[in-house]
């Protein structure tokens, strides 16, 4: 009989080994949702859970699935709407959600439909909030000075702000020598030529060929990922479950 205990203590200590990784990730989580004591520790802890909640992100794994597979608190720290909102909107996805305005007829000052229509600043805002982005400023003046400039028209990309008479006017880029604006009272929402040398080009979100990994081979390489770590995460709630089993046996 205590031969027999001894060897089922033995397969526990075997199988703790086994899942130890998972009691890793568990208690990153834990540190990062209750915080640290010590801001160098604290600050560690959040990257790490970013880090990882981003990784399951780019393999199309929701954090919650990692919740229900492992019976552990996903890694949190979630920064707010306008930063993760930030991460996934594209210049391309600006475009298509200031394409749903054309038509709105120009209204000085406007923000919102509910206001009969939308003034090139409020077109650009609405646009910028349609795809997640938010914090955003109201008039063109300064929406001139948001993102990273950019040298030309010829370099510009799009879902890039151009600025015209120094701030008196705002469009959205489409490609092509084409924009879309709201341009003047009695006009309404359109996509037209680019009429003059913008003041300024602003470039405020990144084209969708850098955030989204659309090629063949990043597609292939996620999903085998993907699969690699549901059965790992598989593996380990199994293992966790002999372990219960045999320490209830063992006691």
């Amino acid at each position: 009989m205590t031969a027999g205990i001894a060897g089922v203590q033995a397969r526990i200590t075997e199988l703790r080994a086994l899942v130890a990784p998972a009691t890793v990730v568990a208690a990153t989580s834990t540190s990062t949702v209750s915080g640290s004591t010590a801001a160098g520790a604290g600050a560690s802890s959040t990257a790490g859970a970013s880090s990882f909640a981003s990784a399951l992100a780019a393999m199309g794994i929701d954090a919650s699935a990692l919740t229900s597979l492992t019976g552990a608190s996903g890694p949190s720290g979630a920064t707010g709407s306008v930063e993760s909102a930030a991460s996934t909107a594209t210049g391309q996805g600006l475009v298509a959600a200031a394409e749903k305005y054309i038509g709105v007829p120009y209204v000085w000052g406007g923000e919102t439909l509910s206001e009969g229509g939308l003034d090139c600043s409020g077109l650009v805002l609405r646009s910028m909030a349609d795809v997640g982005v938010t914090g955003i400023p109201r008039v063109a003046s300064d929406q001139m000075r948001i993102g990273t400039a950019v040298p030309s028209l010829a370099q510009a990309l799009p879902g890039d702000l151009l600025v015209f008479e120094g701030g008196a006017h705002i469009a959205i880029y489409r490609g092509d020598g084409k924009m879309i604006d709201a341009p003047k009272p009695g006009k309404s929402v359109a996509i037209r030529a680019v009429f003059a040398e913008p003041t300024a080009i602003r470039r405020v979100l990144p084209q969708a060929s850098t955030t989204t990994g659309t090629t063949t081979g990043t597609t292939t390489g996620t999903s085998t990922a993907s699969t690699e770590l549901a059965a790992a995460l598989a593996s380990a709630t199994a293992q966790r479950t002999a372990l219960d089993l045999l320490t209830q046996v063992a006691s």
